[in-house]
């Protein structure tokens, strides 16, 4: 595959390596810190809209206080709407095996509101000998390659997105404590929002499928039927020539474009711990191919 070599202004050699053709490059010759000029966050993001996901390896000197000012260089910063951050911290959410932490279910984040994140920042602090990969799926290359006929049919789609959904029902081997959490902290607020199952992208001008597993219905059809439309689609975005899988290290740092990916953190580590840490960037209101944006339908405390 092609590595693209760009220099910044200390002489540094950038290289891009795509790990697939369709998405997902490890970039090498970049020390990640808050104090990277203008050039090289610039390069970084053309990068991200080009291969959707990039990798990091090496940067064990990214503390929390580093990454989060390091996302300040990219966007602005952006906390859970119901998980407390890492104490200590002000955009840090920690996903810990052993408290709860696996997001084993394919999604893109936080799309239960309505300007759900860019762009996420991952890193690897406690990372399993075997297995505890993530997975991540190129959306725009999902809609490309459908069929005519479900291209022109997604884009009258919508669908109802919400942090309330069935959390046991889609995760195998669910503690009683695990479930217990969820209800208690994750769905501490309901929200409900109507997204279009293709927003157009702000900045690349690519047609996205956004769906994965906060989508409880597409609207205005049965649940059956709702259901159906929802696994073809799904299966679209999952096939594997669509994916990039990665390996984790102590230390690697991801970043992905959340307007045009999903990913899922595979659970094969059995009772093994593994710790990586999370900064999301604001992102804008989805809008559709006919121009009209999502609506958040409400917002729902919990007493």
């Amino acid at each position: 595959m092609t590595v693209e070599k760009v220099k910044d202004t200390v002489d540094t050699a950038f290289e891009v390596h795509p790990v697939t053709a369709r998405i997902g490059a490890e970039v090498k010759g970049i020390h990640l810190s808050p104090n990277l000029d203008a050039a090289t966050v610039h390069f970084i993001r053309q990068a991200l809209l080009t291969h959707k996901v990039l990798f990091f390896r090496g940067q064990q000197q990214f503390d929390d206080a580093a990454q989060e000012a390091f996302a300040q260089l990219l966007g602005q910063p952006f906390a859970h709407p119901t998980v407390p951050t890492k104490q200590g911290t002000n955009y840090v959410l920690e996903l810990d095996s052993h408290h709860g932490g696996r997001a084993d279910v394919w999604h893109t984040d936080v799309t239960f509101i309505d300007a759900y994140p860019q762009a996420s920042i991952l890193r690897g602090v406690v990372i399993p000998d075997a297995g505890g990969d993530t997975v991540w799926a190129n959306t725009a290359t999902a809609y490309e390659y459908l069929p005519q006929e479900l291209r022109e049919l997604a884009d009258q789609l919508w669908a109802l997105h919400s942090n309330a959904y069935d959390y046991a029902a889609r995760r195998q081997n669910v503690s009683a404590d695990e479930e217990q959490r969820y209800r208690k902290v994750f769905t501490s607020t309901v929200y409900e929002t109507e997204h279009p199952v293709v927003r157009v992208h702000p900045e690349t001008g690519e047609r996205t499928l956004v769906l994965g597993g906060f989508v409880k219905r597409i609207l205005g059809y049965s649940q059956p039927d709702s259901a159906h439309l929802l696994a073809i689609f799904q299966d679209h975005i999952t096939r594997l020539e669509n994916t990039v899988r990665w390996r984790w290290a102590v230390g690697d740092v991801v970043i992905w474009d959340n307007r045009a990916t999903q990913h899922v953190a595979v659970n094969d580590y059995g009772d093994k711990h593994r710790v990586v840490r999370r900064v999301t960037l604001a992102g804008d209101v989805p809008v559709s191919v006919d121009g009209r944006n999502s609506i958040t339908r409400h917002t729902l405390p919990l007493n």
